[in-house]
């Protein structure tokens, strides 16, 4: 584009001087303008030029210049977009009156401030200079001074309005976005700025006041010691008298001290002597019934393998029977569709019959008779039953739609059922499943071994202690049985997950050993027994730091215990236990395994047993195993048991309730059914209708057609022969008929008996299934009570051979030694002073020699430690806690002052906000009456509602040829030109509450008519004049209409060039 010119229709204007003002602006290489010069006049300012010659331009270069973001200008990402293309550089000029009282720095400045910003394609500089347009100040902080002395901000919609901001604010009507613009435009938002940035130093200073009465704490804390000190001082003479008393009491309380025990010991020997002849008894009891209960419990085994068995095959006979009598069912049905069709045949070729021989009886009569009027009356049948038909045929239609529909629902309930029924079979296994773990666990409960391999791995150890001298070295084993948790059970399940199978596993120390060891499992039917060979003289593996996976959480080998190196060493060597880690839940895992790159890491196992491992760019999740539950390493199965006895109660609950869903459903289906064969019948009777409407019709069509004809002989003739045939088809179909009927009832006989069968075994089945869970409940019950049968044995033989009998020898020994303790502690007692001394002071009330010993070794530290540590005298501790009280006392004093002067700045704090919202609601109802003011120079009315709470401000605009009354609320219900002018009308009222050296609005007459535009143009020329600063109106339209005046300057932009 060529350089711009710039052409003046406007004669010079009054000279109005004022600080802030722009007296000129060039360009150079700026967007479209190559070289722009245009001088502004100080009152009112129009631009005016096609679009696309670079108005807009002019506003952009005077946000720029002073300090705007190339973002903020809507126009541009960076400054070097504003560089005119295939130039390199460009260069932005504004010229700023500086005179009046309200001059920048007059002193360096002058009269006149120019403001230079050069943009390139690397940097942009600032220069700010004077009356002489010599340099001054380079920096944008002086910019920045500048702007805030002449408060302009061109970010500000109410100084520059843009084309982009002037079209979104004329689009929007968002009232956050309003509200927005005025809290902006009046300043409120500084302000409430400024009383936050208060309020927070306040806050901080009550902080540091805080900070400092706390710093009185420690003085107080010392005078309190040295008013404890003086205490003590005083209290040492005391403290050395009750420390002579308490020896004379230690003395003799050792001796009744030991009176109480001799007679504590006689009572307790009486007791233990009486416990020989009961324990012995419950022992006998006990082992008799474990001999009772143990036979009891093989049998009962073997009572419930015969009914799994047999409920086994009884099952599977159950599902032959049921697809057997669905087969005999469809074909039952099939025959007896086949023999409805047949009657349904042999019924119309007998009316066809019988309709023909009538016909050969009446066709001379109807061919002698025959009239014209009798031919019309005829037609008129034919078409009654016409329509009789179709109608037929549309309820035939609508039964048979139906029928299928139900037979679709019947089919889809069916299904259901057999869902459910599965789905009870799945709870019931689980159930089993559930209830044998838990027998299990109670055994594991007994004895923690039994968990690493059951019967079989306590055959094993028996064999092996026989057996030791033929090992090397003893094998250890199970791995398990070595093993504790630390830290509670909580890693149990991820632990089993991981080296589960090694927990069965023993160690040998060579392969000798390991084939030793292998025979002794073949003696006890333990097959595919794992067995690790390893040195057991190695020491416990020492891992460096480096090998170990750097991360936070544990690894298998932090959380293990084992009082065996060799456990631990083949764990690690064979196991890497110590590059297995161990997290919470699956989002942990899947970040420690395959987003941190931990170096040394092999897998990762969640605490419910998920496992994760990255091999390569492969990633792997491995859920866990659901049938293992629970954890053989725990200290106690006891929570264990009761979680699964929770979830055996939620299956045994969800197969009730789902039972219950299963007999709802049949009794639908058995009604679905009911109303499927009572539609069938329906329909049948429908074709029987439509069947005999059609041969009425096709009577009356024969009849009509004969009662035409010339020669009656010769139908006649074709009668008699058709009535031939129909009776042979119809002998024929009579046959057919018989043999299907047979076949029908050979079906249904087959299905009844099928289905008689099927109850029979169902029957039979309920009465199996609830005698083998009567006999599971019955095992469980006898091996309840063989354990604690055999757990109470042990108790009585454990505590007669361990507690009974030594404790009763014990005792006896105790007793004599307390008659000799109690001599010599007499005799020392005596020396110390008489018993009847002690009578003097008191007696011992009760308390222990240890409780005396103790008191009195307090009270001779405190003797000690009082004396060393009080050096000074008496008289000198009390002028020094004087001292003390008279400093703390003017600390809190000054402090308590400071604090006041604190209270004081934050109630004037409070009344400065409260002087805010006095001054915000003034605000709020000073925009809405200039507001209205503006909207009554078109006649319009309207309202503003402003929400200092919700932060929304709303517009009302009452149209004067609205004749209901109602308020528009959002100004985008209204024309182009009506929005355009409430938008300028609330513009205009909060530049009547802004101040601002200049004012800029493009394209602020967008969308309005000429009427609208007239009166627009007039309201911002008036207001402008009577504002008083400089205004800059830039507008693509035709402005002659804005009125003549010393104060109104008009310049035009050349069109652009093509």
């Amino acid at each position: 584009m060529a350089d711009s010119r710039v052409t003046s229709v406007q004669s010079p204007h009054f000279q109005h001087p004022t600080a802030g003002i722009i007296k000129r602006v060039r360009l150079e290489n700026f967007m479209c303008h190559s070289n722009l010069e245009i001088e502004l006049g100080e009152w009112v300012n129009f631009i005016t030029g096609q679009n696309g010659s670079g108005k807009s331009a002019i506003l952009t270069a005077l946000c720029v210049a002073f300090g705007c973001r190339a973002r903020g200008t809507q126009r541009a990402a960076t400054l070097k977009d504003f560089i005119k293309t295939g130039c390199s550089s460009a260069v932005i000029h504004v010229e700023i009156k500086n005179e009046g009282e309200d001059a920048f720095k007059p002193q360096i400045y002058g009269d006149m401030i120019t403001v230079e910003r050069r943009i390139s394609e690397s940097t942009s500089s600032i220069v700010l200079k004077d009356y002489r347009g010599k340099k001054v100040v380079s920096r944008k902080a002086e910019l920045q001074e500048m702007v805030e002395h002449f408060n302009i901000d061109v970010e500000n919609p109410c100084v520059v309005m843009s084309q982009d901001k002037s079209r979104e604010f004329l689009h929007s009507g968002n009232d956050k976005d309003k509200f927005k613009f005025f809290y902006k435009a009046t300043l409120l938002q500084q302000v409430d700025d400024l009383l936050e940035s208060v309020s927070k130093g306040l806050e901080h200073s009550f902080g540091l006041l805080g900070g400092l009465e706390a710093t009185i704490r420690p003085v107080e804390k010392e005078l309190n010691e040295l008013r404890v000190k003086i205490t003590n001082m005083e209290q040492v003479e005391q403290i050395s008298l009750q420390i002579q008393q308490l020896k004379k009491k230690l003395a003799w309380s050792w001796v009744f001290d030991v009176d109480k025990q001799i007679q504590g010991q006689c009572s307790k020997l009486d007791k233990l002597k009486d416990r020989i002849p009961k324990c012995q008894s419950k022992i006998d009891d006990q082992l008799n019934m474990v001999e009772e209960l143990r036979a009891c419990l093989h049998k009962k085994k073997g009572h419930i393998k015969n009914l799994f068995e047999k409920t086994s095959e009884v099952k599977q006979k159950k599902q032959n029977l049921q697809q057997s009598i669905s087969m005999a069912a469809k074909q039952l049905l099939e025959k007896e569709q086949q023999c409805k069709r047949i009657t349904v045949s042999i019924e119309k070729m007998v009316r066809r019959v019988r309709t023909l021989e009538e016909q050969v009886q009446d066709i001379y009569e109807k061919h002698a008779q025959s009239t014209q009027a009798e031919e019309s009356e005829i037609e008129e049948k034919l078409k009654v039953l016409q329509n009789d038909v179709d109608a037929a045929e549309s309820a035939l239609t609508r039964l048979r739609e139906e029928e299928a529909i139900l037979a679709d629902n019947v089919q889809r309930q069916s299904n259901e059922i057999r869902k459910i029924a599965d789905e009870i079979e799945g709870h019931d296994r689980r159930y089993r499943e559930i209830n044998f773990s838990i027998r299990e666990l109670k055994q594991h409960q007994t004895n923690k071994v039994t968990a690493f391999g059951g019967d079989r791995v306590m055959n094993l150890l028996r064999i092996i202690e026989r057996s030791y001298r033929r090992f090397k070295r003893p094998p250890i084993g199970p791995i398990g049985a070595h093993l504790s948790l630390v830290n509670g059970d909580r890693w149990g399940v991820a632990i089993e997950h991981a080296i589960g199978k090694m927990l069965n596993a023993f160690i040998v120390t060579d392969h000798k050993d390991s084939l030793l060891l292998r025979e002794c499992a073949k003696e006890v039917n333990y097959g595919y027994l794992q067995i690790f060979i390893y040195d057991f003289s190695r020491p416990r593996l020492s891992l460096p730091a480096h090998m170990l996976p750097q991360t936070t959480h544990p690894s298998i080998l932090s959380v293990l215990y084992s009082a065996n190196d060799t456990v631990i060493n083949v764990l690690v060597d064979l196991g890497s236990i110590e590059r297995q880690i161990l997290v919470r839940d699956y989002d942990t895992g899947k970040m420690v395994a395959f987003d941190e790159r931990i170096s040394n890491l092999k897998e990762v196992f969640t605490s419910d047993g998920c496992k994760m491992f990255s091999r390569g760019p492969v990633q792997t999740v491995l859920p866990p195993n659901k049938r293992q539950r629970t954890s053989r390493l725990c200290s106690s199965f006891d929570n264990q048991i009761n979680v699964l006895e929770a979830d055996a109660s939620h299956e045994q609950e969800a197969a009730n309730r789902l039972k219950r869903i299963k007999r709802e459903a049949e009794e639908k289906l058995e009604d679905l059914n009911g109303r499927l064969r009572h539609v069938k019948r329906v329909c049948s009777n429908s074709e029987k209708d439509l069947s005999s409407k059609k041969l009425a019709l096709e009577d009356e069509r024969n009849q009509y057609a004969m009662a035409n004809r010339s020669s009656p002989a010769s139908s006649v003739d074709e009668i008699q022969q058709e009535i031939s045939e129909a009776q042979h088809e119809i002998e024929r179909k009579t046959d057919l008929l018989k043999e299907c009927q047979n076949r029908m009832n050979e079906a249904a006989a087959k299905t009844d008996h099928l289905k008689i069968s099927f109850e029979e075994l169902c029957a039979s089945t309920q009465e199996e299934i609830s005698a083998l869970e009567k006999a599971e409940n019955e095992l469980m019950q006898i091996e309840r009570d063989m354990r604690l049968a055999e757990e109470e044995k042990a108790h009585y033989d454990g505590i007669m051979q361990h507690k009974v009998l030594p404790d009763i020898k014990e005792a006896e020994a105790r007793y004599l030694e307390l008659k000799q303790q109690r001599e010599d502690y007499s005799r020392k007692a005596s020396i110390i002073c008489c018993e009847d001394e002690l009578q003097s002071f008191g007696d011992c009330n009760g308390s222990t020699p240890e409780q005396l010993s103790a008191q009195i070794e307090r009270l001779a530290q405190r003797l000690k430690r009082e004396s060393q540590r009080y050096t000074e005298s008496l008289d000198d501790l009390r002028m020094l806690c004087e001292k003390k009280e008279r400093k703390i006392m003017r600390k809190q004093q000054a402090y308590k002052a400071y604090r006041t002067k604190l209270d004081a700045c934050q109630r004037a704090l409070e009344l400065r906000r409260n002087k805010f919202r006095r001054n915000a609601t003034y605000l709020r109802r000073l925009l809405s009456w200039k507001f209205n003011a503006h909207l009554g120079r078109k006649g319009f009315s309207g309202l503003i509602t402003v929400n200092y709470e919700e932060k929304t401000l709303s517009i009302k605009v009452q149209m004067p040829q609205d004749a209901s009354g109602c308020a528009v609320r959002d100004t985008r219900g209204l024309s182009g030109g009506e929005r355009s002018f409430s938008t300028l009308c609330f513009t205009l009222a909060l530049h009547d509450m802004t101040e601002s050296p200049f004012r800029a609005m493009d394209e602020f007459d967008v969308f309005m008519d000429a009427v609208s535009r007239k009166i627009s143009l007039d309201t911002l020329v008036d207001f402008a004049v009577e504002q008083g600063s400089q205004w800059i109106f830039i507008t693509p339209h035709d402005i002659s209409m804005v009125k003549q005046g010393n104060r109104i300057k008009k310049q035009q932009i050349a069109a652009p060039r093509s």
